[in-house]
């Protein structure tokens, strides 16, 4: 059994190099090292944004603000291969669960102010725009699709303790991850629905819905719902795995 523990020095050290942090400390350059959650975390700022507001090409997507459970999971995810991004499970592949949920409740702390959302095609024709609010809005009861609103909240924002907002992710990281999920690239507990539902939507629809989603501004309380506050009323044939949303144990 691998043993897990809180990053050493030189991982540290790595991570910092990742990030292009390690510049010389001096006294006349005034920088200083604080051991501090939001300090080591900058490794994962340099492709998420400032704070994890999301990185500035389409495919470092925010975590500032996400559900905790959410955020841990995937890091879990990452480091036991589930999901496959190299340099994520470089950085996560030696962490505890505990260092992993320090993170995951640093990023879900911030409480941060959405941006409008980004500038998109002209060139979606908005029949489909239409189909794409219907999928994320009401599903699709003769394909077994349900609505993205029984899992992700009434307004996209995400649920507690698991479930993420999809509002303020733009078009491209939405569609890379259906595309993972249905190339088996990305993956969550077993029942994993999602996979399944990506199996059910039509490359035509997933096209649909992702630039529907992208182009919603985030809601005045742009807050995930809390806990309970949707019954996930999903086809008689779908389930869903429960991810661990809990404290970690060191």
């Amino acid at each position: 059994m691998r043993l897990r523990r809180r990053p050493g020095r030189s991982l540290v050290l790595a991570l910092a190099l990742a990030a292009g942090l390690c510049a010389p400390a001096s006294a006349s350059s005034g920088i200083e090292f604080e051991d501090t959650t939001a300090q080591r975390v900058k490794a994962c700022t340099a492709c998420h944004g400032d704070q994890g507001r999301a990185g500035p090409d389409g495919y470092y997507p925010r975590l500032a603000g996400k559900p905790a459970g959410y955020l841990y999971n995937q890091l879990l995810n990452f480091r036991d291969g589930r999901r496959h991004y190299g340099l994520m499970t470089h950085m996560v592949d030696l962490l505890s669960n505990a260092y992993l949920q320090e993170i995951a409740e640093h990023f879900a702390s911030l409480d941060l102010p959405y941006p409008e959302p980004a500038a998109a095609s002209s060139g979606v024709p908005q029949r489909l725009l239409e189909r794409g609010r219907e999928l994320a809005l009401d599903g699709d009861a003769d394909a077994g699709l349900p609505a993205c609103v029984a899992c992700h909240g009434q307004k996209l924002t995400g649920v507690q303790p698991r479930f993420p907002g999809l509002v303020g992710l733009p078009v491209d990281y939405l569609t890379a991850q259906l595309g993972a999920w249905k190339s088996g690239e990305r993956k969550a507990q077993d029942p994993d629905c999602m996979a399944t539902i990506r199996e059910r939507l039509s490359d035509a629809d997933a096209y649909a819905v992702v630039n529907w989603l992208a182009r919603q501004p985030a809601p005045a309380d742009a807050h995930p719902a809390p806990e309970g506050a949707t019954k996930q009323p999903v086809a008689a044939d779908l389930a869903c795995g429960t991810a661990a949303a809990g404290k970690a144990q060191p």
